[in-house]
């Protein structure tokens, strides 16, 4: 067994056993953090100090004999939640210096059992992004190919996932920011139903689309840290009171006799030929697990990407226009009256793709558009989550693609965003339909990991890891670690 293990379980058993201690492990990652991280850029704030503090009272805690399975376990968080004491960049200028006065909610649940926090992890600026190429943090390298992008936005917690630099981390995703990373990187990342996590205390980019998630090197690991960090909120408005399952009682189920819907809108021309050859793949190992395959439609799939990025950037717009110089962050201090200084706070603290975003969000709500735009992108969302109302009647999961490729050169797409957008056009239609969905290993394109996504009706994340864990536990491509780890 490696020191120290892959997984949390194993972890936590060594040590309640006391053959490691929390502290010891935490040295272990904060060392692997200081060698690896000039390389792959995965975090952007390291706390050591507060880490083995944290770390040390883990095992004090252990020593009682009633510690919480997350107890000294070391992770790190997307750099867009919120964490008392600590910087909090959302990976933009605009936030310099910010130093967050309280945690996130689905921090804090895991900081409540015990997890340590080693750092905060780079991403996208606001979310921003398909790549992490959008960071005032400078770009992730991708773990197995240090020329490539890690995927994005939560491009920096599936990197430190893929160079064991940590054990688990949470993301975000708005459009397939938590399951195209953990695609590209070879990991597992989870997209609950939207209300299933709170939101509170996490930077807002589109309040209707985003949504929480854990990413980890096991589905067991991600069913136990989605078991922390769900559950209802009152802090947050969007959260719904819905009993939260043990997802690791059933894990173990299996699929057979399930039904896998396949939508034929996402295997599609230009899918590349080593990821339809994985999934393909994947569809065997399910066949063969007794669960039987079906075919669906969910025809409005190709208003998809046009639909998420008038809702998105309309809601951008809204909730970035709060970063004005004034309370916190970036303020620039030039001679003029107030509107100048909010003007050249914005200018020097966004950067180019928050831009882009805000002036199509603005231009979206803008008056004379808002009906033919926004109002008329709200309604194309009813509809594409009516089709997988109607897909979920027939079938228990949908199974497709995470992404048309594998994880692609950095710079390769930087030049055309619409080429960049399209990463995202078998993730998104998820986001717009609320329900939820996960990203795991099924396969390599030469080097690279293949990404399967698994998706479920609302709520039904127990099923849903089920599946996952039937596959996973039939395959071992979740077993194979990049070259750098």
């Amino acid at each position: 067994m490696s020191f120290p293990p892959t997984s949390i379980t194993q972890l936590h058993q060594q040590l309640r056993s006391g053959r490691l201690s929390a502290v010891e492990v935490t040295r272990h990652f904060l060392q692997r953090i200081e060698q690896t991280n000039p390389q792959v850029n995965a975090f952007i704030t390291v706390c050591a100090e507060q880490a083995l503090q944290a770390a040390a009272a883990a095992d004090r805690q252990l020593a009682t004999g009633e510690a919480p399975p997350l107890c000294g376990i070391p992770l790190a968080v997307k750099d867009i939640f919120n964490t008392e004491g600590l910087a909090t960049s959302c990976g933009s200028r605009i936030l310099h210096n910010y130093i967050s006065p309280y945690d996130a909610t689905a921090f804090a649940r895991l900081k409540q059992q015990g997890a340590v926090l080693l750092g905060k992890l780079n991403m996208d600026e606001f979310a921003m992004g398909s790549s992490n190429e959008n960071s005032a943090s400078g770009p992730v390298h991708n773990p197995w190919d240090l020329q490539r992008v890690p995927g994005g936005s939560s491009g920096g917690s599936a990197a430190a996932l893929a160079a064991s630099q940590a054990l688990a981390t949470l993301g975000t995703d708005t459009g397939g920011s938590i399951r195209q990373p953990a695609a590209f990187c070879g990991v597992v990342g989870v997209k609950p139903t939207y209300g299933r996590v709170s939101r509170y205390g996490v930077i807002a980019y589109a309040s209707s689309l985003d949504q929480v998630g854990p990413l980890a090197n096991t589905v067991a690991d991600a069913a136990l840290l989605l078991g922390a960090i769900a559950g209802y909120d009152a802090a947050d408005s969007t959260s719904v009171d819905c009993p939260v399952p043990d997802y690791l009682a059933d894990l173990n189920a299996g699929v057979k006799g399930l039904k896998i819907g396949l939508p034929q809108e996402y295997f599609i021309e230009g899918l590349a030929p080593a990821v339809k050859q994985a999934v393909a793949a994947a569809i065997e190992v399910y066949r063969s697990l007794g669960a039987e395959i079906v075919e669906v439609s969910l025809p409005r799939t190709a208003y998809a990407i046009a639909c998420y990025y008038l809702i998105a950037t309309a809601e951008a717009s809204s909730n970035l226009a709060r970063y004005d110089g004034v309370r916190f962050g970036l303020r620039e201090q030039q001679d003029g009256g107030l509107l100048q200084m909010y003007e050249q706070s914005r200018a020097a603290g966004f950067g180019a793709e928050v831009k882009r975003r805000i002036m199509l969000g603005t231009y979206a709500l803008s008056s004379g558009y808002y009906d033919a735009y926004y109002l008329k992108a709200q309604k194309v969302r009813t509809l594409i989550r009516e089709d997988f109302n109607r897909a979920f009647e027939q079938v228990d999961l949908l199974l497709t693609p995470v992404a048309p490729t594998t994880a692609f050169a950095l710079g390769e797409k930087t030049d055309d965003p619409l080429h960049m957008y399209l990463s995202d056009i078998f993730t998104v239609p998820v986001n717009l339909a609320g329900t939820c969905a996960l990203s795991l290993p099924c396969g390599r394109d030469g080097q690279l990991p293949v990404g399967l996504q698994l998706i479920g009706k609302p709520f039904a994340e127990a099923q849903l890891l089920q599946a996952a864990q039937a596959f996973e536990s039939a395959t071992d491509w979740h077993l194979q670690r990049a070259p750098l780890a």
